[in-house]
């Protein structure tokens, strides 16, 4: 069934929702998401939004933290965009309806995170992501021209290809002309015909056993968009998030905010040792890929399974109001984070590089945005600042949204020869079974080899191993009616494929990417 739109938007979280919003001004949008509206990885973003709203911080001091962060590899001009656009696009979100804490003198209370120099974090308790997901999914659903579409699944967007033209990777004149969307409550899958897409699904951090991603977190429109020969970079800067709770079989694994540690709170040794200001001066404060280096050596040095964090030296009344969800999380396991320490892990975490775009969240396809964590868009470099992802979907969703109306108002069309999707020659898997192990083998080879600390004989292993997985998984997609898991493992096997081979080709150790064949000069 073919299905016309002005705009499609897939993904609902921040960048998704905030660029929907806006383009809905001026037609009609269809909004696909796997599962619900406010199941997305930026509801389960706990620390905050990082953006310079009081003295003595300033722009100045915002950018030199982003990019020191980045280890050199930051596009400043982006980075001074966001810097600069990022204030108005929060009080957007605030007009909106979101909610920020603030102090009795009604001014917000601002937090400090690794890498920040000063208090500039806005948040909503422990759960700021969810707040804004909240606002934005409220106004969402009471906008007449955005249509929903929920528990449905991108298969593929459409270009020339589905045409009958060859497209070959030097081409610079691929379009989009929407997706093939999986209905994942009827099994059909129907074409979505749509002037201009935006492709906003997240992360990739399923590809790690350990995560603390939502299991929605697949790599789905970076894995689509490379299938559709556009461009994608930075793949190897996968960001570890140091702390973790340690929670054997719980997946995914729940966060520790890094607003715990700018509140105070200290790394040790499951010895109670600090041993932070071994790696670096800013000790636990330091930005997070020397955190979770300095805890992956700690483990590897002692055999333990984790570390602790101490909290017990805090107030502990302003230490429950600014953690609820923590304490919450923690006292349901046996753990009383005023008196207990924490035992925490490492846990895939972000994703720096991913679709290649613009400043205005333009890719390589044409009438293709992209923006959120799914985007490279040279805010990061190779390595993101502490609460920078938040602030970077609404400001690139915004201008993502100011550029696709005035492509759509320039006048363009959409073929009417897109055929629709054929699966009358395929049937369902026999065996579970045999997309499960395959699931497991993947998340197996990328932990194992392509990691914190990684080496240029672990990532052949990780490639040589990757490649028998691919072939199997391409074989059963070629015979199988589409499912959420066949496509969703079959999307994660071409991410990793990406970051091994972008790790292999960097010859060096820079930001997330750590190899111990190309040490770095100093810190971890």
């Amino acid at each position: 069934m073919k299905k016309h739109f002005d705009f499609l938007v897939i993904g609902s979280g921040i960048a998704g929702l905030t660029y929907a919003i806006k383009v809905a001004e001026k037609g009609k949008v269809c909004l696909v998401t796997k599962n619900t509206l406010a199941e997305t990885t930026t509801s389960y973003a706990q620390g905050g939004i990082a953006a310079v709203t009081y003295e003595p911080d300033s722009f100045e001091k915002h950018i030199e933290d982003t990019i020191k962060a980045g280890a050199g590899l930051c596009n400043e001009e982006i980075v001074r965009m966001v810097v600069a656009e990022g204030p108005a696009r929060i009080k957007e979100l605030i007009e909106w309806g979101t909610n920020f804490d603030k102090n009795s003198d009604g001014n917000f209370d601002l937090a400090k995170e690794g890498g920040h120099t000063e208090h500039r974090i806005l948040h909503h308790k422990d759960n700021t992501g969810y707040e804004i997901q909240r606002a934005l999914t409220r106004k969402v659903k009471n906008h007449k021209n955005i249509t929903c579409l929920e528990n449905s699944f991108a298969v593929d967007i459409i270009t020339q290809h589905h045409l009958g033209e060859v497209i070959k990777k030097t081409n610079t004149n691929i379009e989009c002309y929407g997706a093939y969307i999986l209905n994942l409550k009827t099994g059909k899958t129907d074409t979505v015909l749509a002037k201009i897409t935006m492709v906003a699904t997240g992360g990739t951090g399923n590809l790690y056993h350990t995560t603390t991603n939502p299991l929605i977190a697949t790599g789905d429109g970076i894995a689509m968009v490379y299938r559709a020969k556009g461009k994608v970079e930075n793949m190897e800067f996968v960001q570890f998030h140091p702390t973790s709770l340690y929670h054997p079989g719980y997946r995914p694994s729940f966060l520790i905010t890094e607003a715990l540690r700018g509140f105070g709170a200290i790394l040790k040794t499951r010895q109670g040792i600090e041993f932070m200001e071994k790696y670096d001066s800013r000790a636990s404060l330091a930005p997070r890929d020397i955190v979770a280096r300095a805890i992956d050596n700690e483990l590897k040095i002692s055999g333990d399974e984790y570390v602790y964090l101490d909290c017990t030296h805090l107030d502990k009344e302003e230490l429950i109001n600014k953690f609820p969800n923590i304490n919450k999380k923690c006292l349901s396991i046996g753990i009383d984070i005023r008196n207990d320490l924490i035992p925490v892990v490492p846990a895939a975490h972000y994703l720096c590089g991913g679709i290649e775009t613009d400043e205005n969240g333009l890719s390589y396809i044409k009438r293709l945005f992209a923006a959120g964590e799914v985007a490279s868009t040279g805010l990061h470099g190779a390595n993101r600042l502490a609460s920078n992802s938040l602030v970077e979907g609404v400001v690139f969703a915004d201008r993502a949204a100011k550029e696709a109306i005035r492509l759509f108002e320039s006048g363009i069309s959409i073929s009417e020869n897109v055929p629709e999707w054929n699966d009358d020659r395929t049937v369902y898997p026999e065996e579970m079974i045999l997309i499960t192990q395959n699931y497991k083998e993947l998340q197996q080879i990328m932990s194992n080899y392509v990691g914190i600390v990684r080496s240029d004989l672990r990532l052949k292993r990780a490639f040589t191993r990757l490649e028998i997985i691919f072939r199997e998984t391409e074989e059963l997609y070629r015979k199988s009616k589409l499912s959420q898991q066949l496509c969703e493992l079959r999307n994660l096997i071409n991410v990793g494929y990406l970051v091994i081979k972008m790790a292999m080709e960097r010859k060096e150790s820079r930001g997330l990417h750590y190899s111990i064949d190309y040490p770095p000069k100093k810190n971890l």
